[in-house]
């Protein structure tokens, strides 16, 4: 291993202990520093962002077993019946470093790894994958889940997911993008949205929903954003085109009283839920319906005739492709995307960084500095 002069043996790093409440969250100054092995790249944290995938991991929400939504109670406190499987149905390995989203710098590099790479700034795409799967099962590990991550010092990722990035963003700014953004790129990329084309966006306040309505206006579509009540404003600063609150007695009839009847042409969900029946209804003839996530719920029901009768297509997204990023990354040098940073804390902080995120009062993203 080749290495930039300083890099500690052991480093600071919040350790999740087991499934469970917020207390599994463990700061420890004694961590090992990991040691980059062939083919990979070992970087300095800079800034690590927190998403939902580190909640739900936590609390076993992945397990089958569990039918509720992510309430702010849930997320704190998880489940007592020992629920817990990450999103491949597999066990997650404890004690575990969290944290998919990582910006920093190349501290050190394993065997067959370029030492020129030494000191590159990157960010990290949180995938791992295994290209002699088909495309869409590539995924094999996760940052965070099925390998440790960010919430730490350094991490050690293959050096092909270390992309480097040339931007006058913080750290913390660069941090919001992964998992998220890449996450909608791919939901946006597998609907094939198109310009002039109408998107309804539903969890548009949070991480994956800003991203969508920044990506959907990259590709020149009009969007509606479904969020609380609380976030009108914001969400307008952000220029979408319509607004409807989440909680609206009809979502329907508030959709079609602004867009009309059947108009969607791309409905991008991450809730799941009460919401999933009547945005399918609000879809054209034809349309297409693009989901990665359900905080609202995983359990729902839908009127197949929605499925069959309007010919629509479906699309669940869990693995973003390396081309996926790569486009993210090119979109960000570009100055095409505006970092939703509400705001960082040390690392740490970590458990009050996800007791604010549970609140769901914020529009964007938090992050955690080492």
């Amino acid at each position: 291993m080749q290495t930039q002069a300083g890099v500690p043996t052991a480093m600071n790093a919040v350790v999740l202990t087991g499934h469970g409440g917020i207390d599994r969250l463990v700061s420890r100054g004694d961590a090992p520093t990991p040691q980059p092995r062939e083919g990979e790249v070992l970087v300095r944290v800079g800034a690590c962002g927190l998403n939902n995938t580190d909640i739900n991991t936590r609390t076993g929400w992945y397990d089958r077993r569990v039918e509720s939504s992510v309430t702010e109670e849930f997320g704190l406190h998880g489940r007592d019946d020992n629920a817990g499987s990450s999103w491949l149905k597999s066990a997650v390995g404890f004690p575990r470093i969290q944290g998919a989203a990582v910006a920093g710098r190349i501290a050190a590099v394993g065997a067959e790894v370029d030492p020129a790479r030494i000191g590159q700034r990157v960010l990290v795409d949180p995938s791992v994958r295994d290209p002699q799967l088909p495309l869409r099962a590539q995924l094999v590990e996760y940052l965070g889940s099925e390998r440790d991550g960010g919430f730490a010092e350094y991490v050690a990722v293959p050096s092909i997911n270390a992309h480097v990035i040339d931007s006058s963003l913080s750290d913390a700014e660069l941090a919001t993008f992964p998992c998220s953004y890449d996450t909608a790129e791919e939901m946006l990329a597998r609907a094939d949205l198109g310009k002039g084309e109408t998107i309804l966006i539903t969890g548009a306040a949070g991480g994956v929903g800003t991203a969508l309505i920044q990506l959907a206006h990259v590709r020149g579509a009009r969007v509606v954003a479904v969020a609380a009540e609380s976030k009108r404003e914001r969400l307008q600063a952000l220029g979408v085109d319509h607004f409807v609150a989440r909680d609206a007695a009809d979502l329907q009839q508030s959709v079609e009283a602004l867009v009309g009847e059947q108009a969607i042409d791309v409905v991008a969900d991450v809730v799941g839920g009460e919401l999933f029946d009547p945005i399918l209804k609000v879809l054209r003839r034809g349309g297409r319906y693009t989901t990665s996530g359900a905080i609202g719920g995983p359990v729902t029901a839908m009127d197949l005739r929605d499925l069959i009768y309007k010919d629509l297509e479906m699309y669940g997204i869990t693995n973003p492709t390396a081309d996926t990023f790569a486009r993210l990354v090119a979109l960000i040098e570009g100055g095409r995307l505006k970092p939703m940073l509400e705001a960082s804390y040390p690392l740490e902080d970590l458990a009050a960084a996800q007791e604010q995120m549970l609140k769901r009062a914020h529009v964007g993203k938090f992050v955690v500095v080492p």
